[in-house]
């Protein structure tokens, strides 16, 4: 059997798990965009990679539809505390998640159905 052309298999999955850590990191800058890069350019036989750009896409789409909802509701002034609340829990959730993946896990968000 062969191994990757980027060194062992050792090097090969702490490689994965760094990707897989950057799908949810990059959630903070790009918002959805990050996770589609991660899951456009990761390999075929990457799941990690893959599963966890999914679920970082996943959750950032709910981010996005929880957004919108405040911004109509901010009209009353509920949204406007919901702004900061959803901010929050974002980058919450986005840093556990980065955490997690990079011990090799795949992470899901809690509340969030599989869109993707």
């Amino acid at each position: 059997m062969s191994t990757p052309a980027t060194g062992t298999g050792d090097e090969r999955v702490e490689g994965d798990t760094t990707l897989a850590a950057l799908s949810h990191a990059s959630a903070l800058f790009a918002s959805f965009l990050g996770p589609i890069l991660f899951l456009v350019l990761a390999d075929d036989d990457d799941e990690l990679v893959k599963r966890n750009a999914k679920n970082s896409l996943n959750f950032q789409i709910v981010v996005f539809v929880a957004l919108m909802i405040a911004g109509v509701l901010s009209f009353v002034f509920v949204g406007l505390l919901l702004f900061p609340i959803i901010a929050i829990a974002d980058l919450i959730l986005v840093l556990i998640a980065t955490v997690r993946a990079n011990d090799g896990e795949v992470y899901s968000y809690p509340y969030t159905p599989k869109i993707v």
